[in-house]
C-alpha cells in the first residue's frame, strides 16, 4: 500500500489500485496519506449507510473525483439515497439535517395516504427539484440496455396457495391469544411473530412443531412428521415432505420437470439457511447434483464453487444460494433458471438476487420466478416493494429490521388473512382495468419493469396455458398456483 501511495513520486504516471472494500477499510490510514485522483466504487449501494465503517473509511480518503457504480441505487429510502449522493458530491445537497428538512420530510408527507392536496403538490415540487439537481451527475441505464446483448428473460411473480396444513396453522396463529394481545399493543415480541409467519410460508418444517404454536397438536396431519419423528434417509438426513408447503410442492414439480425434459440448471435462493437445508435434503433424496453457498463459506472458496457450477460439463444441477451471502455480484450463468423462494423487506436485495443468471455471457433464454404465498404476510411484503409505500421504512439497512418501524395499524394489516381472495391480494390492490374476473383481456400498453401492475397477468387455471414457460403451464390443473405476473425483457 505504501508503494502504491508513493508510486507517483517514482514517475509512475497513473498508478492503479484494485482493492476490496474489506481490505480498503484495513489500509485506509495508509491510503489517506496520499492524494488520489479518482476512486471508482463498484456495487456502490454498499455506501448507503453513512455511518458504516466502509463509508467512513472511503470518505476520509483524499480523493479528487468520486464515481459510484450500482445496479440497484436505493431510491426508495431518501436517507440512504442521500448517502450515495453526498458521497459522490459532498455538501451539494447540504447536511443530513438540511436534506431531511428540505426534501425528505415534505416528500414523505405528500406520499402518505392521508396527505392533503397541498402536501401532495409540495411533495411533487420537491421531487422535481431534487431530480433536477441530481440528474446533472447521475447517468442511469436500465435493464433495457442489456436486451441488445442478452437472450430473452421471462420473469414471473408466482403466487402459490398455502397447503391445507399451512393454512390451518396460519389461521390458528393469527387468531391466537398472543397475536390478539400484540394487536392491542400489549404484546412485546412482534419480530418473533412476524418471523414465525414468514417461515411458515416456506414450510412448516422451519418451525419446531408443536412447541412453536401453542395448541396446534390437533392440526397436525397423521402423516406429517415432526422433527422428533422424522424418518432418516438412507444416506443420512431426514425426509422432506414438499406436499405440506404450497411453494415447496410447486418447486419440487418444477425441479423434476427441468431435470427430466431439459439440460437446464437452476439457482434456488432464500433468505433463510433453514430453507436452504430443506432444499438440500430435497435434492439429495431425488439425487440431484447440488452445490451450496451461504454465509459460512469463505470468500476464497466462493469463486471456486461458482466456476464449478458454471462449467457446462459439470453434473451439478442446482445451486443453493443465501440471498444475504451471495445475492450481490455473483455471476451464475451456468444456470438459466432461478427461483427466489421468499421476499425480502428490502426490494434492492431481491433485485440483486434476481440478477444472478441474466448476465453477460448468458447464452440461453432465462426463466426467473419469485414465489409468494397467496394472501399471506409475503404478499404484504411484496406490496410494500411494488407500491413503494412508506419511503422511510420500506428499505432498511442490512443490519436493521424493518419490522421495528411498524405501527399498530401496520401490524394489524400484516396479521390479516383474506380467505375470500380468489387470485391474489396484490392484483386486487391494483384495481386492474385490463383484467375481467382476474383474466387479462387487454395487453399492457406500456410495460415498466419496476411496476408489476403493468406486467402481463394470468389467473391460476387454464389461463396459465397461455404462458411461454412449460413449467408454469403444468400448474394449470394443479390449483397450487393462484396467479402469475409475467415480464418479458424483449
Amino acid at each position: 500500500m505504501k508503494q502504491w501511495a508513493s508510486a507517483r513520486q517514482r514517475m509512475v504516471v497513473n498508478p492503479v489500485l484494485i482493492i476490496s472494500y474489506e481490505s480498503l477499510r484495513m489500509y485506509a490510514p495508509v491510503l489517506a496519506q496520499s492524494p488520489i485522483g479518482l476512486i471508482l466504487c463498484d456495487e456502490g449501494h454498499r455506501l448507503k449507510n453513512s455511518g458504516s465503517q466502509t463509508f467512513v473509511a472511503l470518505n476520509e480518503l483524499n480523493v479528487q473525483r468520486r464515481v459510484i457504480l450500482s445496479g440497484t441505487p436505493i431510491q426508495n429510502d431518501l436517507s440512504e439515497y442521500f448517502s450515495l449522493l453526498n458521497f459522490a458530491n459532498p455538501g451539494l445537497l447540504g447536511s443530513t439535517a438540511e436534506f431531511r428538512k428540505n426534501y425528505e420530510l415534505p416528500i414523505l408527507r405528500g406520499r402518505d395516504s392521508e396527505a392533503t392536496d397541498q402536501e401532495q403538490e409540495i411533495s411533487n415540487q420537491k421531487l422535481a427539484e431534487l431530480s433536477g439537481v441530481v440528474s446533472k451527475f447521475i447517468i442511469r441505464r436500465t435493464n433495457d440496455i442489456l436486451s441488445k446483448y442478452l437472450p430473452t428473460k421471462f420473469e414471473h411473480v408466482v403466487f402459490c396457495r398455502l397447503s391445507t396444513f399451512q393454512l390451518d396453522l396460519y389461521k390458528h396463529f393469527i387468531n391466537s391469544k398472543s397475536i390478539q394481545r400484540l394487536l392491542r399493543g400489549q404484546g412485546s415480541q412482534p419480530l418473533k411473530a412476524i418471523g414465525l409467519l414468514k417461515k411458515l410460508c416456506n414450510h412448516p418444517d422451519l418451525l419446531d412443531l408443536p412447541d412453536d404454536l401453542e395448541g396446534c397438536e390437533r392440526l397436525l396431519p397423521p402423516d406429517y412428521q415432526t422433527k422428533s419423528s422424522k424418518k432418516p434417509m438412507s444416506r443420512g438426513g431426514i425426509l422432506v415432505q414438499p406436499e405440506f408447503s404450497g411453494k415447496m410442492l410447486v418447486l419440487a414439480r418444477m425441479l423434476a420437470k427441468i431435470k427430466k425434459d431439459t439440460n437446464d440448471k437452476i439457482v434456488l435462493i432464500s433468505n433463510y439457511t433453514q430453507t436452504l437445508d430443506i432444499f438440500e435434503k430435497l435434492c439429495r433424496q431425488n439425487q440431484y447434483g447440488v452445490l451450496r453457498l451461504d454465509g459460512t463459506m469463505t470468500i476464497n472458496k466462493r469463486q471456486k464453487l461458482v466456476d464449478r457450477f458454471n462449467n457446462p460439463d459439470g453434473n451439478e444441477f442446482v445451486f443453493l444460494l443465501s440471498s444475504k451471502a451471495g445475492g450481490c455480484g455473483l455471476n451464475l450463468i451456468g444456470a438459466n433458471r432461478l427461483v427466489l423462494f421468499d421476499p425480502d423487506w428490502n426490494p434492492a436485495s431481491d433485485q440483486q438476487a434476481l440478477a444472478r443468471v441474466w448476465r453477460d455471457g448468458q447464452k440461453k433464454d432465462c426463466f426467473v420466478y419469485r414465489f409468494i404465498a397467496t394472501g399471506s404476510i409475503e404478499e404484504k411484503i411484496f406490496q410494500r416493494q411494488s407500491h413503494k409505500q412508506s419511503l422511510s421504512s420500506c428499505v432498511v439497512d442490512e443490519d436493521q429490521d424493518v419490522e421495528r418501524h411498524f405501527s399498530q395499524e401496520n401490524l394489524r394489516q400484516l396479521f390479516q388473512f383474506n380467505e375470500t381472495t380468489e387470485c391474489c391480494d396484490t392484483h386486487e390492490t391494483f384495481k386492474c382495468k385490463r383484467c375481467v374476473d382476474g383474466r387479462q383481456v387487454m395487453k399492457p400498453a406500456q410495460v415498466s419493469y419496476g411496476d408489476t401492475s403493468t406486467w402481463n397477468h394470468f389467473k391460476g387455471d387454464e389461463d396459465l396455458l397461455k404462458l411461454t414457460d412449460p413449467l408454469l403451464k403444468e400448474e394449470a390443473t394443479t390449483q397450487a398456483v393462484s396467479f402469475v405476473f409475467q415480464y418479458i425483457s424483449h
